[in-house]
Formats: C-alpha cells, structure tokens, sequence
C-alpha cells in the first residue's frame, strides 16, 4: 500500500530543488581578482570598486590565528605607521579575514556620496582600515603602546598580559546595539532563568493535533478511511 500521494511527491521534490537553489544562492563567488573592502561582495559600493572585466592588484594576507588575535572592539590602541602615526584611538570595527582593524575618527579619508548629474553629493569622512600590525594596545596603567602576550590565570582564564610592565589588559566590554553590555546585566524578576530556559517540557508525538485533541476529550473514532489506489 502506497502511504504517500503523487501530489506529496511533487511537493517534496520541489521543496529539495527550493533548499537547493536557495543555499546555492547563499554562497557568494568572487572573481578571481577580487579586491575586498570593508562593503560586502553583494553591495553596490563594492560591486562599484569591482566592475565586471576590472583587474585588480592581488593583495596577500598573513594568516593571524584566532586564538593569537589580540586586538578585540573596544581597544584602545595606538598608531604606529602612518599620517597619524602616534595618535591613540578605540576600535570599532575588526576585520579578521583582511588583518583589519577601524579607528574611531582616525585614518579619515573624504570623499562624495551621493553624487548625481545635478548635486555633487555630500562631503564626508569615513576611516579607512588599519593593519592590525599597524597598530599597538594601549596599557592602561600608563596609557603608552605595548606588545601583548597571552597568559594563563591560577584560576585558569586566558588573559592579555603587558611585556613592558607584566600588567593584564582585560577584554573591553562592549555594548549591544540595544545598548546592554552582556557581562553586566542582572536579571530582573520576570526574566527567565537559564534553567527554566533549557527545561524540557515539549513531549514529542507522532499524532496530528486532531488525535490529540480526540484523545483528550475521550472521542472514539470508528469509521475508517476508504482505500485508495495511485493507479
């Protein structure tokens, strides 16, 4: 006895050519002489830097380990090559796949936005990104550039540690875009606790909601289905 219908074929089939083509769509394929940016591949500021036919110098990246990535959000580091070599800064944004690294108000270029046949756009200034090697922690005992190492705790938790003064810079803490800084929040009264949150209380059955419905209110169904052929 055939259990599924033509019709629930179909239906299935296009279902597995539909996750197909979506996750095929996912996958984003660059040219070869791709030039990345800070724009992802699928915008139109960076699809303007690379035209269709446009070759472009390969730029090569030193591989950085993730767990030899010293540099987080919220740093605060300081310029050692460059037009504002010297300058302190905090780090808003971290690039890892490009060595990356974007200064709050440094490294600025200026440049036109909007630009039409009728208005020359709008002037602005944007920070361009810095190579992490670039740029140095800032100590916060005495507020001058150091290299990094990362050390172990007696209580076994990873820390940044000073080479010049032996000192552990902790990690930044960092705000949501709903402005709440994870590592401070206590919960209130109508939060609800990790424990409730993980307890099972789901009781997974193979019925329709139909059977469950008729189980519950005590019906008894006699009748059964007419036999169907595909055929």
């Amino acid at each position: 006895m055939c259990l599924f219908s033509p019709c629930d074929i179909d239906i299935n089939r296009g279902t597995m050519r539909l996750t197909l083509l979506l996750s095929m769509a996912a996958r984003v394929v660059v040219p070869k002489d791709y030039r990345y940016g800070t724009s992802r591949p699928w915008m139109p500021s960076a699809k303007r830097m690379n035209p269709p036919g446009k070759k472009r110098r390969k730029v090569f990246v030193e591989p950085i380990e993730p767990q030899d990535w010293s540099v987080f959000r919220g740093d605060t580091v300081e310029i050692l090559a460059g037009k504002d070599k010297g300058k302190q800064g905090k780090v808003t944004q971290v690039f890892r796949h490009r060595n990356w690294v974007i200064l709050e108000g440094l490294n600025t270029h200026y440049r036109y936005v909007g630009k039409t046949n009728n208005y020359r756009g709008s002037y602005i200034a944007s920070e361009a990104p810095i190579l992490v090697r670039d740029v140095a922690l800032v100590d916060p005992s005495d507020r001058k550039p150091t290299e990094v190492d990362w050390k172990f705790t007696e209580e076994g938790d990873r820390v940044r540690v000073s080479l010049r003064t032996g000192r552990i810079i902790p990690k930044p803490v960092v705000e949501r875009r709903d402005g709440i800084v994870p590592q401070q929040w206590k919960d209130g009264p109508k939060d609800t606790s990790p424990e409730d949150a993980l307890e099972k209380t789901h009781v997974p059955s193979l019925k329709t909601l139909e059977e469950e419905v008729m189980e519950k209110l005590g019906i008894q169904e006699t009748r059964r289905h007419r036999r169907s052929f595909w055929y």
